[in-house]
């Protein structure tokens, strides 16, 4: 079942618990045409086409000016079981690099999502 743009913004809103990663990337799926590019996230320089989920989860976060709490909800179970517990690993760097840095660490080369034109007509 996939979810709105609207009704996945409300779940994160008032049920960030409930979101998974595999939720994030249907709706930019969805919504959004993708374009690679490299991105900087604290202490990681990524290539384009380098750690495709987590550039496109943080440029869709940025666009919608997500806290940073919600934007790492958006990481789903990678982010609440993998990183969270399992505090001094090393999996998920940009996840790590992310609840280090905020978002004064993330910084893209280029405009890595352009809307659908589906979604601009609503």
């Amino acid at each position: 079942m996939s979810l709105s743009l609207a009704t996945f913004l409300d779940k994160l809103q008032n049920e960030p618990q409930s979101i998974t990663f595999d939720n994030t990337m249907a709706i930019i799926q969805q919504y959004y045409h993708i374009k690679p590019c490299a991105f900087r996230n604290g202490d990681i320089e990524n290539k384009a086409g380098e750690n495709k989920g987590s550039c496109q989860l943080l440029a869709f976060a940025q666009r919608h000016d997500l806290s940073e709490s919600q934007t790492l909800a958006c990481f789903g179970d990678y982010y609440r079981k993998e990183v969270l517990g399992d505090l001094l690993g090393n999996s998920h760097q940009n996840i790590r690099q992310f609840m280090k840095y905020g978002w004064d660490g993330v910084e893209f080369s280029d405009q890595v999502l352009r809307e659908k034109a589906a979604l601009q007509d609503q």
